[in-house]
Order: C-alpha cells, then sequence, then structure tokens
C-alpha cells in the first residue's frame, strides 16, 4: 500500500476491524518510511453480472428491482419483508454462484417463480401472470391447472 503522505511502498497494519455495516475492513497503517499513519479500507469488488433482457439488450443486475417485483406479487399476502428479503438474496446468490456472468431475464424469472411458489401460490400467480404474459383466461387457467396438478403430484406433507 503507497503512503499518501511520502509515497513509500511498505507500511504495516496496526489494526484492522470490519466498518459497521459489514462491507468492507477498515485497516489502520503505518508507513515504514516517514512513520505516519493512515487509513486503509478493503472490501469485495464484484465483477458486475448482467441481465441478457428479452429484446437481447443487456443491463446491470440490480436486486432493488427484482424485490420490488417480488414485493409486488406479494401484496396484501402474509409474508414479512425478513421473507422476501430472504428470497432475494437466494435469488442473488444463485445468479452471481453461475460460472457465467450473463444471465437471462427468463432464467431470472424462473428463479423468481421458483421461490415464490414455495412460499405463497397467489405471489407466485401473480407473478407468473405478468411474467409470462397471460394473454387472456386460458391462460390463466392452464397455469393454475399446471400449478395444481404438480401440488397434487406431491406427497401430502405432515401438518
Amino acid at each position: 500500500m503507497k503512503c499518501m503522505y511520502c509515497n513509500g511502498t511498505e507500511s504495516r497494519v496496526i489494526d484492522s476491524r470490519q466498518t459497521e455495516d459489514g462491507t468492507a475492513i477498515r485497516r489502520r497503517r503505518e508507513c515504514e518510511n516517514c512513520g505516519r499513519r493512515f487509513t486503509t479500507y478493503e472490501k469485495v469488488d464484484l465483477i458486475p453480472l448482467m441481465v441478457i433482457k428479452k429484446d437481447r439488450t443487456r443491463q446491470p443486475f440490480d436486486s432493488s428491482k427484482l424485490r420490488r417485483s417480488i414485493l409486488r406479487a406479494f401484496e396484501k399476502q402474509p409474508v414479512t419483508l425478513a421473507e422476501i428479503d430472504q428470497l432475494v438474496r437466494e435469488i442473488e446468490m444463485r445468479a452471481y454462484n453461475r460460472a457465467d456472468q450473463e444471465i437471462s431475464s427468463e432464467e431470472l424469472g424462473e428463479m423468481v417463480m421458483e421461490g415464490l411458489k414455495s412460499m405463497d401460490e397467489v405471489a407466485y400467480v401473480r407473478f407468473a401472470s405478468v411474467y409470462r404474459q397471460f394473454r387472456n383466461i386460458r391462460d390463466f387457467m392452464d397455469e393454475l391447472s399446471r400449478m395444481l396438478s404438480d401440488k397434487n403430484a406431491q406427497p401430502p406433507t405432515e401438518d
């Protein structure tokens, strides 16, 4: 680390601690050349994840956009913000942990629908109706039938 006072390249770390929000490490350093102290911050440098839209354009992944669409699906449903944030984090982690630095909006939408389906069927149907662009009541009924047949194919859970 280069000293901001004398441009010396040798320094030693005197103290390290996490920042309050936990996203970086604050390091107190002392220059071995001039003896002055300075502070540096170390944080993870994320490689941007690009979303490939249906029209083939690309834009950076935005978790706040994802959260807004999930919030809309859960409107007036008995789910906490903590549960919604957990779902957003899970989807974000899955997207970033892929080998590729690009993800299609279709793949992202399927991840959301998978998460919604396991949490709340009404939120799932709301999201699916927008995501799959139901054009008429038949499309809507087909999705409901598919959902009901999936549910009936699963073994009953003990409550």
